[in-house]
């Protein structure tokens, strides 16, 4: 006869007795077992285990590294090159050499050459540019590793840049331009025009995508020009994520160290240093944003921004708490507190304001400026409503912040980063941008632990300093009910927000 122990119940940890008749003692299971030798566990010093480590080669390539457990890993090289460094050329190469990337190269004679390279090693490429950075990224087996260094310097610094691959880019450019325009979420456009209107002509307000009328002045003598202006190795970083550090400096030697590039030698002499000049302004677009006879309502699209700081600066972690306070979305969304339904553009616009279709902040940060804006959009005939609680908005934030709307603002940011950061692709882009920009990385509990010296003060102070500055509006769609510039200006000025009254004689 056995007596068998009830989970939870009152027999667990009872007193047991065999068929035998014989007795066990009560044995706790929290304590080690008698008689048994102490187990070793395997550890990881958790400071080696996070740790970027950072060689500067000979010409002056940087290569950076994280670890990561794992059978595959993510390499790639980071160029200091984007729409902003086009201020000597016609807006858009940095858009055309996204679309050739990973092209014909002098060892691999087509794209499907390189993507079957690749398919041996489980791999995949891919090639952004942003307004300040161009990134060529292969993700693939860890054992793939030399190859893949390989492909990169050759897809990077020797592109053969065909006359019918740059053909089939200017199609595809032109089918980019017209589905941006045509698309139903106007963020990407808006995003395009906001930063026209604040930084009018220079650096970061020059356009992301390419202008039509660029479309057929880019050629391979052009693309030749500015390679041979920004493609240098002082303007590179070679990244990896799930590599040992050793293995991919050995491979940046081999096939990185003393290689000529297609177009020939270096000239950075020719870089554009231009440092942003925040302008503020109107960009207005009046195009019918309803296409046809479709169900999506005919809506107008807000964005009014103004200008904050570069992430070089201290005031870079306050403004990303700023933002997270702020937070918004569509009207559309549901969910819980996770989801950002207590952010003030819920609380105070979504949730009281019924007819209005979105409310979203967005911060656009640089090396020598950043952009905090808030977009929003709502039927036409109630566009001076909806500026007006967007300038109020803006006050507001200058106002103290109560202390649980900021430790949720901050635990959200934590959170955000810490789970982005779970991601190889993710880590591979950020220890590449920072240390492109830096030549060092700030380690994730270094950036948590910023985040949580932020307090009210921080954020009243740099809410007050922004709004000295002269607004950014972006405006798309129908605009007749629109309040003029120098009415948001005004508003942004006051102490409540509110727009200047109006008087007509006819309604």
């Amino acid at each position: 006869m056995q007596f068998v122990p009830v989970i939870g119940g009152i027999g667990f940890g009872a007193y047991r007795k065999c068929s035998s008749g014989s007795g066990y003692p009560n044995i706790s299971l929290s304590a080690p077992l008698p008689g048994i030798p102490k187990p070793v566990f395997a550890a990881v010093d958790s400071h080696e285990q996070c740790e970027t480590k950072i060689t500067t080669l000979e010409n002056g390539l940087k290569v950076a590294s994280q670890n990561k457990f794992g059978q595959f890993c993510t390499v790639g090289i980071l160029v200091n090159s984007g729409s902003r460094h086009e201020t000597k050329y016609p807006s858009g190469i940095a858009h055309f050499l996204e679309k050739l990337a990973f092209s014909s190269t002098a060892q691999y004679g087509s794209k499907d050459e390189i993507l079957l390279t690749l398919e041996k090693h489980g791999g995949i490429c891919d090639c952004q540019t942003s307004r300040d950075t161009t990134m060529y990224a292969v993700s693939a087996e860890v054992k793939g590793l030399d190859t893949v260094v390989s492909l990169l310097s050759d897809a990077v610094l020797q592109p053969r840049l065909l006359d019918e691959e740059i053909e089939m880019t200017r199609m595809a450019v032109r089918f980019e331009l017209e589905d941006l325009s045509m698309r139903p979420d106007p963020e990407p456009l808006l995003t395009e025009m906001i930063h026209a209107a604040a930084y009018r002509g220079n650096t970061v307000g020059l356009p992301r995508f390419c202008p039509v009328e660029s479309v057929e002045k880019i050629d391979k003598k052009l693309l030749h020009m500015y390679l041979q202006s920004y493609y240098c190795p002082e303007r590179m970083v070679l990244a990896g994520v799930g590599i040992e550090h050793e293995q991919l400096v050995a491979c940046a030697r081999k096939y990185l160290l003393n290689v000529k590039p297609v177009w020939g030698a270096s000239t950075p002499t020719n870089v554009d240093l231009s440092v942003a000049q925040y302008t503020g302004g109107i960009v207005r677009d009046m195009s019918d944003v309803s296409l046809g006879p479709t169900p999506i309502p005919e809506l107008t699209h807000i964005m009014i921004g103004l200008e904050s700081c570069s992430f070089l600066e201290d005031d870079f972690i306050p403004f990303a708490v700023l933002n997270m306070m702020m937070g918004g979305g569509g009207s559309f969304s549901a969910g819980g507190p996770g989801k950002g339904m207590f952010t003030r553009l819920y609380l105070n616009v979504l949730n009281r304001h019924h007819w209005m279709y979105n409310a979203t902040s967005y911060h656009h940060s640089y090396e020598d400026t950043g952009l905090l804006c808030i977009h929003a959009s709502a039927d036409p005939r109630q566009v001076r409503e909806m500026v007006e609680i967007l300038t109020r908005e803006f006050i507001q934030m200058a106002g103290t912040a109560g202390e649980m709307e900021l430790e949720r603002a901050k635990t959200q940011l934590k959170s955000m980063l810490m789970m982005n950061l779970e991601s190889r692709p993710v880590i591979f882009e950020d220890v590449g941008r920072q240390v492109l920009a830096t030549g060092k990385r700030k380690l994730p509990h270094e950036l948590c632990d910023l985040i949580s010296n932020v307090t009210a003060s921080d954020i009243k102070r740099v809410t007050t300093k922004m709004l000295c500055s002269k607004p950014a509006v972006a405006a798309l769609g129908d605009l007749t009910e629109m309040p003029s510039y120098e009415h948001i200006q005004a508003a942004l000025s006051s102490k409540d927000g509110h727009l200047p009254r109006m008087y007509r004689l006819f309604r």
